[in-house]
């Protein structure tokens, strides 16, 4: 009984920390800053790496070719070794669209060794934009509001040197209802969207679907190549823009949205499994002490409650039901975000159970040599960090 108690204390201290010390993880408050219109408004280049995107181009490139921006801007279409037609359906997409911004489809060919298929495609839009002012990574799965690209201009304006936005996901199936919140928050979690904006503080992080930066500062920083082989490449991108001097800001967005779907939980798993174990850096230990770190957070709440309801005492059961109440109601946000009721913040932990076995299953495909794979691309596993 004491043993419940003891176990009680500790979950429930770990989310009142988590709650009052974690940078505000689980606030939705983080939207793009900037209300001043600039004075002369910077040259743009719209990125748009592309490898297989034929099924998603129809639903998201009009959108971009559509933006209403008061300066120079195009849009730069990066066929990465498609085989579907990729190219051909963006160009006559453009056609349709008549007026609107430009577009440029190009192909860089296979990426060279050490190099991701991403981040060669985006260096390669990078060379071919030319002397721009800014550049706009964005994947081919967004679409954006007709003016998105002039609220992040007006936002990397406002004094940063990378602003990204972390799209909106689908959540129109059951299983994409179940994860995909919680995927936005386990992000939150781990890079708080308040430390990542403070300049003092080390965290950096992006959300590559949608990345503004200065291309000064990308080349101060030193380029795409610097993040070459990196699978989590916006990430990677953010740390090096922080390094570099540069002002970072991430936020949730309202006006640019993922038209990728994720119908079957075999979708989401491949998804998540693909770099989960990529981001503990191939570590055995980051990774036991992430399996362990979510059983406590996750799982202790209601083990507690449980076995304060099935003789461990009523100390037990109020310490477990107060630490779960905590942990709802930091993700019921998040659900409300996504237009969900937050009484389903309490099936977080069966949620969780998910992601812990989905980063077991990244480590054992890297384990046993599979490595990652990404639309017919392999990339090899990598060693383990220890």
């Amino acid at each position: 009984m004491i043993g419940w108690e003891i176990a009680g204390g500790v979950v429930l201290t770990v989310w009142l920390w988590l709650l009052t010390c974690h940078g505000r993880f689980w606030s939705t408050g983080q939207r793009l800053p900037g209300s001043t219109e600039p004075r002369d408004w910077p040259s743009v280049a719209v990125v748009i790496p592309a490898r297989r995107e034929a099924d998603v181009l129809p639903r998201t490139l009009p959108t971009v070719l559509a933006q209403h921006y008061p300066a120079h801007a195009r849009v730069i279409l990066v066929d990465d070794d498609s085989d579907d037609g990729t190219g051909e359906l963006a160009e006559s997409l453009a056609r349709e669209a008549g007026a609107g911004l430009p577009l440029t489809v190009t192909s860089p060919g296979s990426p060279p060794p050490g190099w991701t298929g991403k981040t060669w495609a985006l260096a390669h839009g990078v060379v071919e934009a030319g002397q721009v002012d800014r550049v706009l990574f964005t994947d081919a799965d967004i679409a954006h509001a007709p003016d998105s690209l002039t609220e992040l201009v007006r936002a990397c304006e406002s004094g940063y040197d990378l602003v990204s936005q972390m799209a909106v996901l689908r959540t129109g199936t059951r299983w994409e209802r179940l994860i995909v919140p919680a995927f936005v928050y386990f992000f939150a979690m781990l890079f708080p969207f308040r430390r990542v904006n403070r300049p003092s503080s080390r965290t950096a992080a992006a959300a590559g679907g949608c990345v503004l930066l200065r291309r000064a500062t990308l080349a101060r920083a030193g380029g795409l190549s610097a993040v070459r082989g990196a699978l989590i490449d916006d990430v990677a991108l953010a740390r090096l823009v922080k390094r570099a001097g540069g002002r970072v800001w991430l936020g949730l967005a309202g006006k640019v949205r993922s038209a990728r779907s994720y119908p079957r939980l075999r979708d989401l798993w491949q998804m998540i499994s693909r770099s989960a174990y990529t981001q503990l850096r191939h570590s055995p230990t980051l990774l036991v002490g992430t399996v362990l770190g979510l059983a406590l957070m996750f799982l202790g709440p209601p083990a507690v409650t449980i076995a304060g309801l099935t003789g461990g005492g009523p100390a037990a059961l109020l310490l477990g039901t107060a630490a779960w109440a905590v942990m709802a109601g930091t993700f019921a946000p998040m659900l409300r975000y996504y237009g969900h009721p937050g009484a389903a913040a309490f099936l977080l932990p069966a949620t969780a159970v998910l992601y812990v076995l989905m980063t077991l299953d990244s480590a054992r495909r890297q384990r046993y040599g599979h490595g990652t794979s990404w639309k017919g691309r392999n990339y090899p596993a990598s060693r383990s960090a220890d």
